[in-house]
């Protein structure tokens, strides 16, 4: 089960701040500077959003650096959100290829979370029921972090989200604190530090659901 925070900043430099400060330092494991990954996200579902409304989420991500480039898919279900702590089964898996197929992803992906759930995300499903229904992207920079008994992934993300015919756009700007191992005590004490430094705030909505309801001409 992925378990994380996020916490949203109110401007770019806000938010990378945080990686130069000394206190962050401090903590980091990975000593080497990391670099920004360009993610670019498609996000596939049927027409009426079957897989959405059964809280699945079906992702096609391309990842560019400077020494690599590749496609990860990932697929995640359930779980729920309170105070920016984010829980949810998910499943990913790296290809060399650029289509995602449900029953090739089934049979090589990893299984960390039960597959009786994922077998509940495609259900009745083809591959020809899947569509790109939305798209972002945006830089991420990685670093390892070791707090408590814990070991925590912070991700810097910044970039935008543009509607289809590019007359509105909203800005991404958070930072999200994956717990890779340890304690969700130590997750939540090391946000609450941040917070009490930064003035960034929880942030309970996923890009995913950011991106979908501006394509659908929300915001």
């Amino acid at each position: 089960m992925e378990t994380e925070i996020k916490l949203k900043f109110n401007d770019k430099d806000s938010l990378y701040n945080v990686a130069l400060s000394d206190w962050f330092r401090r903590l980091i494991d990975n000593i080497t500077e990391s670099k920004p990954v360009l993610l670019e996200n498609l996000y596939l579902d049927t027409h009426d959003l079957k897989i959405t409304n059964r809280t699945g989420m079906v992702r096609s991500r391309h990842c560019l650096s400077d020494t690599e480039e590749y496609t990860e898919f990932t697929v995640k279900f359930g779980g729920g959100t309170e105070s920016g702590l984010h829980r949810r089964y998910e499943w990913n898996l790296r290809s060399d290829s650029n289509t995602f197929s449900i029953a090739s992803f089934k049979e090589q992906v990893k299984e960390d979370d039960p597959p009786a759930y994922l077998d509940m995300v495609f259900e009745g499903l083809t591959d020809e029921d899947l569509m790109v229904i939305c798209s972002n992207s945006f830089y991420r920079t990685v670093y390892d972090l070791s707090y408590g008994d814990s070991t925590i992934e912070a991700c810097l993300d910044y970039g935008s989200i543009i509607s289809s015919d590019g007359s509105r756009s909203e800005e991404i700007c958070e930072l999200e604190l994956e717990l890779k191992s340890g304690e969700v005590d130590d997750l939540k004490k090391l946000a609450g530090s941040i917070i009490a430094l930064t003035g960034c705030v929880p942030f309970d909505a996923t890009k995913y659901g950011r991106t979908l309801a501006m394509a659908n001409g929300g915001k």
